[in-house]
């Protein structure tokens, strides 16, 4: 959430911002209800503080009249405490509604826009491959390879579900194989930082497989309980399903404070997903780029606040190094304000080509929230001079496996239904090339 103080002094810039995120939430309402709550909130400390002051007397009281008119104006202020309790959860339960419902304020650069059709190509890289023939999309290959298995997972578990085989399982293992080894290579990663001009300070990545249920109240600390009809909730045990390990892995420090020598501190987490892909019926219902449960290997940070953007910016040349290794062409997204969402201030998605698709599909988003969350969870950081404030939080997709699987056997396909390997998975997959089933 954004601090209250920030949007008493910056209405106008809040308004502005809310309005173009499509949020109706009511900034003046919020402000008038602010002031109630304040109110409310000075009336009960006064109250409290008299009480206590009753409390004292009647020790000090020189007789039993003067004790029993202090008792009296005791009572009376017990009255008025009790009437003035409930009158403040009211006002309090009113205001903190309506600055929950605050979105984020977007970062300059985002570009203004009321849809995806308002995101911005900044930049692209590699060569769409040309084909002599005409290529398969994944599910044709995986077919061949005996590497997707979607008909007969649909008779145990629905449909957008798939059994992963043979090569194609071992090919996800050798992905997140690679990713994890770059992730935790602390020199590697300052190599990529200096290509891509931002800076690399503190150290690599701490691998963390986490948990994959959280609880609606922590969900809900993370601003990403709704939309909540797109997730899986389980109703006797009062918990949901991840639907990103950033989930979880963003709530990890909440209520806690770390020092100033212990940031920027780094997550990368490899966890299956589960989504219930609500508002998506009938799209890309062929396939395994939208499925109801999938895995994904994804970077979350706590930074200073003057380093949010920047470790942004290292989350976006990580992701573009991964691509450029398995030499897969990409495109850069600005995300406009109408498309990201509610907690982001700033979002960057990378979209890979798909020969099989005829276009570029997103496989990696990275969103920098501020304090946003971090304020929501009571995560903090003590400087050096002792003041302690809120940390900045980023997350990010190393690799939405199924989407890379996607990508890499429609990328690499040959004329007889064989996919070559990314020369950066040969050594760890122990083959160069995955051939059909005879």
């Amino acid at each position: 959430m954004l601090d209250i103080q920030f949007i008493r002094d910056h209405s106008d810039q809040v308004k502005v911002a809310a309005k173009a995120k499509k949020s109706d939430v009511d900034i003046d309402l919020l402000l008038v209800k602010d002031q109630e709550y304040l109110s409310l909130k000075k009336e009960l400390e006064e109250l409290r503080s008299l009480k206590n002051d009753i409390n004292s007397l009647i020790q000090e009281a020189k007789d039993e009249a003067e004790r029993t008119e202090i008792i009296t104006k005791g009572k009376e202020i017990k009255t008025k405490i009790d009437e003035a309790e409930p009158k403040f959860r009211e006002a309090f339960e009113a205001y903190e509604a309506l600055l929950l419902a605050v979105p984020n304020v977007p970062t300059e650069d985002t570009p203004l826009g009321e849809d995806e059709s308002g995101n911005q190509v900044v930049r692209s890289w590699g060569e769409k491959p040309s084909f002599a023939f005409e290529p398969k999309d994944h599910m044709e290959i995986g077919r061949l390879l005996g590497g997707i298995e979607s008909e007969r997972a649909a008779e145990v578990s629905g449909s957008r579900f798939a059994y992963l085989m043979g090569d194609v399982a071992l090919l996800q293992l050798a992905l997140v194989h690679f990713v994890f080894r770059i992730l935790g290579d602390k020199t590697l990663l300052g190599e990529i930082a200096s290509k891509a001009g931002v800076t690399f300070v503190g150290e690599a990545f701490i691998p963390v497989i986490p948990p994959v249920f959280v609880r609606p109240e922590v969900l809900a600390k993370m601003d990403r309980l709704e939309p909540r009809e797109d997730r899986y909730f389980l109703e006797q045990d009062n918990l949901f399903l991840t639907g990103s390990a950033e989930h979880v892995l963003g709530a990890l420090h909440m209520d806690q404070i770390f020092e100033e020598s212990e940031l920027p501190r780094r997550y990368a987490g490899y966890a299956t997903a589960f989504r219930r892909e609500a508002g998506s019926y009938g799209k890309d219902t062929h396939g395994i780029i939208r499925m109801h449960q999938f895995d994904k290997l994804e970077m979350e940070s706590f930074t200073l606040s003057e380093d949010g953007l920047n470790e942004q910016n290292l989350f976006v040349a990580i992701q573009e190094y991964i691509l450029q290794a398995l030499e897969l062409p990409y495109q850069a997204i600005a995300v406009c304000t109408g498309d990201m969402g509610k907690p982001d201030a700033r979002q960057i998605d990378l979209e890979t080509w798909m020969p099989g698709q005829d276009r570029y599909r997103e496989t990696h988003t990275s969103d920098f929230m501020g304090d946003y969350q971090a304020r929501r969870l009571q995560t903090r950081v003590r400087r050096g001079n002792g003041k302690i404030e809120f940390v900045h939080m980023n997350d990010a997709t190393a690799i939405a496996v199924g989407r890379m699987l996607v990508a890499i056997l429609e990328n690499y396909q040959e004329a007889d239904g064989s996919v070559r390997v990314p020369k950066v998975l040969q050594e760890t997959l122990g083959k160069e090339r995955i051939a059909p089933k005879g």
